[in-house]
């Protein structure tokens, strides 16, 4: 190899480099690559040790490879050198193009350095190119066309660094000349390319093993989830997102399709808009979205409706964002009904089933604001328009005007209240006053207060027990809730109290029906086969803007008691 002037053997030299750079690509796996690059220095090369170091993710570079010496591959194959002890070696010595030669004479500084490094005992060198066991020779590989941002010594500035080999002892005992060098550049550099072939073989293995085991894990996936969605025991449903067919079924369960009584073959003709209860429309709106959850009633086949949970998920795309909407339904009617119970329970007499104490109260503070009506713009008795001076919003209204029942409290005070003192022309509560206390009707129409105390009932107790003083509770609460109209409060204080709540009624109107519900108590009740009589003293009172509920109560509590002892002299018997 070192007679350059001799043809044969440069040509000999030549048939071997291309055979073992053929047998690089002819390697299945990286691994078998970096060995057989190992490998082809020594066989084709004439150098008797060759190491090939690669550079790992994290920039240091392991031994991967060594040819030529079982003790020292032993010893050194998977240690680890720093990137930057390499990068220190890649610039010291004799640049040889890529190859970076450096003497004994120079290498003893590296002898500390951590690059794992194997040398051989021999004599010093007889002449001036024999080669010395200390001396190194690096052939650094470089990615094929691929330019970096860091630099790799001065041997090749700007690329990227993908290991190096590292040589020793060449068969002839001499340095390299100008053709072997360029052989073990050459090969150097289809090294190269063959291991980067061979990273991209092993990374497109893997992705496909990736790929199929991730095509496996979905569809996996989707039966699982086929499996969840048809057998779930709570409905399920996918509707479209966007588009013309926003919020149509596509699909729905069997556990949804019997809640609903409707085959799923109907159901896909539907959207929830479609099936809601039309009150709750806005609730469902509201909630048709990513985590939205709501509960409101669906319609079944049969024209009833059933409450339900709705929750919603977005199954997205990748690509194209959120696509459909995932809705799973539960049936909630026994819970709302027991609900309704509760909270029935919670403002009823569970005695009478009037609404108890603290019904009466919300109902009644539902209808008053602090401001006194003669304050909100109230004058001569009339219902008052407006919370200052200026002018009125509205004519009050006419005589004779029965409020309803169910009153609608956001419109009465959604726009709140301004402190004393404060005009606000926008208040469309509708302020309660009093009818004039005078002889004369004066048209004023109001919420009248019927504070009624049962006379003789006591008595009752005592002689025949609760038993039958129970069953007279519930037949007068009976006769008074007959005697009132549709959309009148009859409501039990406790004991034998009550509390009617009369809207839209004159002073005139109210005594009338204090004696109409008076008269309808004083009948016998009959109990058991025994005929018992209780009376009742009323009081009447008016709620006004202005008043606190605890007023209100007061103030027809003490018009029953003033009442009550201008009758103390009339003897009242029960039984």
């Amino acid at each position: 190899m070192e007679t350059e002037s001799e043809p044969y053997v440069r040509l000999s030299t030549l048939r071997q480099l291309h055979q073992v750079v053929a047998d690089l690509n002819t390697a299945r796996s990286l691994a078998d690559t970096v060995q057989t690059v190992a490998d082809g220095v020594v066989a084709g090369l004439n150098y008797e040790l060759a190491c090939v170091n690669l550079v790992r993710p994290d920039g240091d570079l392991v031994v991967a490879a060594f040819a030529g010496s079982s003790a020292a591959e032993a010893l050194i194959t998977g240690r680890v050198g720093s990137r930057a002890a390499w990068d220190r070696r890649l610039s010291m010595g004799v640049a040889w193009g890529d190859l970076r030669f450096i003497p004994h004479t120079e290498g003893w500084v590296l002898l500390d350095d951590d690059v794992p490094q194997w040398h051989t005992e021999g004599p010093a060198p007889r002449f001036e190119d024999e080669w010395h066991p200390h001396d190194r020779l690096y052939a650094p590989m470089y990615a094929p066309g691929v330019r970096s941002g860091q630099g790799a010594g001065p041997a090749g500035p700007g690329r990227e660094l993908l290991g190096v080999i590292s040589v020793d002892r060449p068969r002839n005992g001499r340095h390299p000349g100008p053709w072997g060098q360029e052989a073990l550049q050459m090969y150097a550099s289809q090294s190269a390319i063959a291991i980067s072939n061979a990273r991209l073989r092993s990374n497109m293995q893997r992705a496909l093993v990736r790929l199929e085991r991730e095509q496996q894990a979905l569809r996996a996936s989707e039966e699982s989830f086929r499996q969840a969605f048809e057998y779930a025991p709570s409905g399920m449903a996918i509707a479209e997102m966007g588009g013309d067919q926003h919020g149509r079924l596509l699909r729905t369960n069997d556990a949804l399709c019997r809640l609903l009584g409707r085959p799923a073959s109907v159901m896909r003709r539907y959207s929830f808009a479609d099936l809601v209860h039309p009150e709750d429309i806005g609730t469902l709106l509201r909630t048709s979205a990513e985590g939205g959850r709501a509960e409101l009633r669906l319609g079944r086949r049969d024209g009833t409706y059933v409450w339900v949970s709705l929750r919603n998920s977005v199954v997205a795309d990748t690509a194209d964002g959120p696509r459909f909407l995932l809705t799973h339904v539960e049936d909630i009617e026994e819970r709302k009904r027991h609900e309704l119970q509760l909270a029935h329970r919670a403002s009823h007499d569970a005695l009478t089933g009037l609404p108890n104490s603290a019904e009466l109260r919300s109902r009644l503070s539902a209808r008053l604001c602090e401001r006194p009506a003669h304050a909100a713009g109230h004058e001569g008795g009339t219902y008052g328009y407006g919370t200052g001076p200026g002018p009125a919003l509205g004519p009050g209204p006419e005589p004779g005007y029965e409020a309803p029942y169910e009153y609608d409290h956001e419109h009465e005070h959604g726009f709140g209240f301004e402190p004393a003192g404060v005009a606000g022309a926008y208040d469309h509560h509708v302020h309660l006053a009093a009818p004039s206390a005078g002889e004369t009707d004066d048209g004023t129409k109001g919420l009248a207060v019927l504070f009624c105390d049962l006379d003789g009932f006591k008595s009752i107790n005592d002689r025949f027990g609760h038993h039958t003083g129970d069953a007279v509770l519930i037949e007068v609460a009976r006769r008074l809730t007959t005697g009132v109209r549709d959309g009148d409060t009859v409501a039990r204080l406790g004991g034998d109290e009550f509390v009617v709540l009369a809207d839209g009624l004159g002073a005139a109107d109210a005594a009338d029906l204090a004696v109409r519900l008076r008269n309808a108590i004083i009948p016998p009740i009959r109990v058991d086969g025994r005929a018992v009589r209780v009376g009742a003293s009323f009081g009447i009172g008016w709620a006004e803007c202005g008043m606190s509920v605890e007023e209100v109560l007061n103030s027809a509590d003490q018009r029953m008691y003033v009442e009550k002892r201008s009758r103390a002299k009339v003897h009242r018997r029960a039984g």
